[in-house]
């Protein structure tokens, strides 16, 4: 692991357990006990965490997150939760999130280093560029917070002392909802499949926000040509070979990874190389593109996994399960005419495994299931 050149810096980290929320008195429940799902599913655990990055003003609606995916998920497994924070936590936000999570909570303060302008960043013609994308109203194009963000889940998440104590995150973001029961260990799928990064949905990126992303990426493929793997996922990022980003994106709001991969060299020297670019400040590239790019130049194809059955919603877009008796069987609550998958604006269909024809002879997610040889789900032409 790559740390020696990483800064040190102190943390609050407060470690609690939720309140035992079984001690129901007996009798006061008309259900059959033995009908009850259990409150843990047995066997071992990963060396695995959710992860969130939020403020105390986002205490409500972050409460809403982890009831979502401590119903769904994790009161069967009883994974533990990291808080990250540019300011400390108040009491009031810790008391909540602990009493919500099944798991232990932590809670950790972010460095003013990983939260600002580096050294070589010209800040005036920072300012310049956010006030131009202000007038072409760019969606927070004018936001310091929203850069200052999107840096830091690029290259310091996975830095923070907290997150180096675990192999495998889950991230979470405020008011996300979590539509079926998953009733099966994710992390252990991750790490049985050999799999080290996920996603549930995938769209195209704003071009205005990083109209020199894809020429600093050239510019580190030709000085680090020993991190760009064979057999990669090129074909999601790119329709003419690298020459050009066709701009497809895993939308990292949702995304089950692994720690030790962003921590090796070649994520760092990918993520420094562009830092030093300036992009995140001069134009406003987001985290998405860039762990995308990274997951598609530095990983193998197969090592990168669609959720589908993971129905996820994050403001606007829905993945909803196609096919009625999986939803009912997972008590799903999405409607499947709200499903993304199959709109044209979608890229999961570009997810690439095989070289069957050629991209432009599909869309939707329909490309991502004849590029893997797969039968389309029953109903899905309902969805469309």
């Amino acid at each position: 692991m790559p740390t020696g050149s990483w800064p040190s810096y102190g943390s609050s980290d407060t470690a609690t357990t939720a309140p035992n929320a079984n001690a129901a008195l007996a009798g006061t429940s008309p259900n059959d006990k033995t009908l009850l799902p259990p409150a843990t599913i047995p066997g071992d655990r990963m060396n695995a965490t959710f992860v969130t990055l939020a403020r105390n003003s986002d205490v409500w609606e972050i409460a809403k997150s982890i009831r979502q995916v401590e119903d769904r998920f994790n009161r069967k497994f009883n994974y533990d939760w990291v808080f990250l924070n540019d300011d400390d936590f108040d009491d009031e936000f810790k008391k909540v999130t602990t009493a919500l999570c099944s798991g232990k909570t932590h809670y950790g303060k972010i460095p003013k280093e990983h939260w600002s302008f580096p050294e070589w960043i010209d800040q005036d013609k920072a300012a310049k560029v956010r006030e131009e994308m202000k007038e072409k109203k760019i969606i927070y194009g004018d936001s310091v917070s929203y850069r200052h963000m999107c840096r830091y889940e690029s290259g310091f998440f996975f830095r923070h002392p907290l997150m180096l104590n675990y192999e495998w995150y889950w991230r979470v973001e405020p008011s996300v909802e979590l539509y079926c029961d998953i009733n099966y260990d994710t992390f252990k799928f991750m790490a049985e499949k050999k799999k080290k990064y996920s996603f549930t949905l995938s769209l195209y990126e704003y071009v205005e926000t990083i109209p020199t992303l894809w020429d600093a990426t050239k510019n580190f493929t030709k000085h680090y040509p020993q991190h760009i793997v064979k057999d990669n996922a090129m074909k999601f990022l790119s329709d003419d070979g690298g020459e050009t980003y066709n701009h497809c994106h895993f939308w990292s709001n949702f995304e089950i990874g692994n720690l030790n991969w962003l921590r090796s060299d070649a994520y760092i020297d990918f993520f420094t190389s562009l830092d030093h670019a300036g992009g995140f400040f001069y134009e406003r590239w987001g985290d998405a593109p860039v762990h995308s790019i990274a997951a598609g130049l530095m990983l193998q194809k197969d090592e990168i996994h669609f959720f589908n059955d993971i129905a996820y919603y994050h403001v606007p877009f829905t993945h909803c399960p196609t096919g009625e008796d999986y939803r009912l069987e997972h008590k799903c609550s999405c409607n499947p005419k709200d499903n993304f998958d199959w709109n044209g604006y979608s890229c999961t269909p570009q997810h690439p495994a095989l070289d069957i024809l050629p991209l432009t002879h599909f869309t939707g997610t329909a490309r991502y299931y004849e590029m893997n040889g797969l039968t389309k789900p029953e109903g899905y032409e309902k969805e469309q």
